[in-house]
């Protein structure tokens, strides 16, 4: 099974196992990840489950067949604390080639 380490607001870490095929929003929401809500449901209405991905992941994601579409960068301009590394944490699915991976809650103060 995949994991995937939250870095949270204060800087620590939270390593957690990640069905395949969930989203980040999903397993954020099954181990109960401060600050990603998901108020949309996971249908990409909001920006309640934004991400910070880890630069060295960013190109895995997106070759895990999780690009970032134009509709999902319209509602990261709702989001606060964006960067070029921001998603939606609803539309990436966590798959055995993202095990490892490591994204950051927005706000929280990475030294990447």
């Amino acid at each position: 099974m995949p994991t995937i380490t939250f870095i949270h607001q204060n800087g620590t870490a939270q390593t957690v196992d990640a069905p395949e095929n969930w989203s980040i929003l999903q397993i954020a929401q099954q181990h109960n990840i401060p600050g990603i809500e998901g108020v949309c449901g996971g249908v990409m209405a909001c920006a309640s489950c934004h991400v910070v991905i880890h630069p060295d992941w960013a190109q895995r994601v997106a070759a895990a067949d999780n690009e970032k579409t134009p509709e999902e960068e319209d509602i990261l301009d709702l989001a606060f604390d964006v960067v070029p590394t921001s998603r939606l944490g609803c539309q990436i699915k966590v798959t055995n080639e993202l095990d490892g991976m490591v994204v950051a809650l927005p706000g929280t103060k990475h030294a990447w």
